[in-house]
C-alpha cells in the first residue's frame, strides 16, 4: 500500500478583510526551524499586493476613524477573547515556526491577549489625556485634540511573531488608524492565523491588512506609497532604515523607530503599554473659538 501524501495548506493575503491569492501566484514555504519538516505554504506578495492593501485600508479609514472610543474598546475586547480562545493553537503554531519551547509559546501568547486588552481599555481614555484646553490671551477659547493620522504601514521583526504583531498593531488602530502589515519573513504562519481571528471578529474590512512575502521586495514599495502617511519600523534587522526613511521623505510620512529596547524586549510593558505609543501615530487638531466678553 503506498504511503499517502499530506497535503499542505495554502495560506493566502489578507486584504480588505478578505483571504486573497497574490496577483503573481507566487508563493513561498513555511519550514520548522528546529526539524527543518515544511509546514506549509504562504502567498508571496508583489508590489500590486501592497497598493492593493493600501487601497483597501484607505477604504475601511473613515468608518474606523469614525467609530467612538468606547466602541473601538469593544472591538479589541472581543479580538482579545478569541484570541485567548484560540490560545492552544497559536501556542503549537508558535513551537513548529520559532525556536520556542512550549512554555515560551504559552507565555508569548498570553501576553499578546493581555496587550490588546491593555489597548481596549485605553481607547476611550487616551485622547483626553493627548489633549488639552490651552491658556491664550483674552477673548478666545482654545483646545488642542487628537486625531488619527491615516494609513499606517508597519514592518515586523521576525522574532516573536504573534506578540509583535500586536503590540505594533495594537497602538495602530485603537486611534482610529488602519494599517498594512509586512509579517515575519521567517515565521509568518502565527500572523496568518491570527488574520483569520481577525475575519471572524468585529474587525471592519480594510482595518487590519497583512502581506507575507520577501521583505526587501514589499518594504520600498509601502514605504514609497503616497496614500500611507505612517511608517511603523519595528524590524531589529536596521539594514533597510536609511531607505525606509528617504522612502517616506517623500510624501513627507511619519517614520517612528520602534525596535526592541531592554533586557525585557518585546515583553517590556512599561515600554509597549504607553500613551506615547498611541500618539505616535496621532496628530494634534488646535481650534479657535471666540469668547464674548
Amino acid at each position: 500500500m503506498s504511503t499517502r501524501l499530506e497535503v499542505p495548506k495554502m495560506y493566502k493575503l489578507f486584504i480588505g478583510g478578505k483571504f486573497t491569492r497574490t496577483e503573481s501566484e507566487r508563493y513561498m514555504t513555511a519550514t520548522n526551524p528546529k526539524t527543518k519538516k515544511k509546514i506549509c505554504n504562504v502567498s508571496r506578495a508583489s508590489r500590486k499586493d501592497v497598493r492593493n492593501a493600501v487601497v483597501a485600508a484607505r477604504s475601511g479609514y473613515k468608518a474606523w476613524a469614525n467609530k467612538t472610543g468606547y466602541e473601538r474598546g469593544q472591538i479589541l475586547y472581543r479580538l482579545a477573547e478569541m484570541l485567548e480562545g484560540r490560545k492552544e493553537q497559536f501556542t503549537s503554531e508558535l513551537v513548529q515556526s520559532t525556536s520556542s519551547d512550549r512554555a515560551q509559546a504559552a507565555r508569548e501568547v498570553m501576553k499578546a491577549v493581555d496587550r490588546i486588552i491593555w489597548y481596549a481599555g485605553f481607547a476611550d481614555k487616551w485622547a483626553q489625556l493627548a489633549g488639552s484646553v490651552n491658556p491664550v490671551q483674552n477673548g478666545y477659547f482654545n483646545f488642542s485634540m487628537a486625531e488619527p493620522t491615516g494609513v499606517v504601514g508597519v514592518l515586523l521583526p521576525n522574532e516573536y511573531p504573534i506578540l509583535s504583531l500586536i503590540s505594533r498593531i495594537c497602538p495602530v488602530i485603537v486611534s482610529g488608524n488602519t494599517c498594512v502589515v509586512i509579517a515575519s519573513e521567517t515565521a509568518p504562519l502565527p500572523a496568518l492565523s491570527f488574520s483569520e481571528v481577525i475575519a471572524t471578529s468585529d474587525i471592519p474590512g480594510g482595518v487590519i491588512n497583512i502581506l507575507t512575502g520577501v521583505k526587501k521586495e514589499l518594504i520600498p514599495h509601502l514605504a514609497g506609497h503616497m496614500d500611507v502617511n505612517a511608517f511603523d519600523y519595528a524590524d531589529s534587522n536596521s539594514s533597510f532604515k536609511k531607505d525606509v526613511q528617504t522612502a517616506c521623505a517623500g510624501n513627507v510620512k511619519r517614520f517612528v523607530y520602534s525596535v526592541p529596547q531592554g533586557k525585557q524586549g518585546i515583553f517590556d510593558d512599561e515600554h509597549y503599554e504607553t500613551l506615547g505609543n498611541i500618539q505616535n501615530f496621532s496628530e494634534i487638531k488646535t481650534v479657535w473659538h471666540t469668547m464674548g466678553l
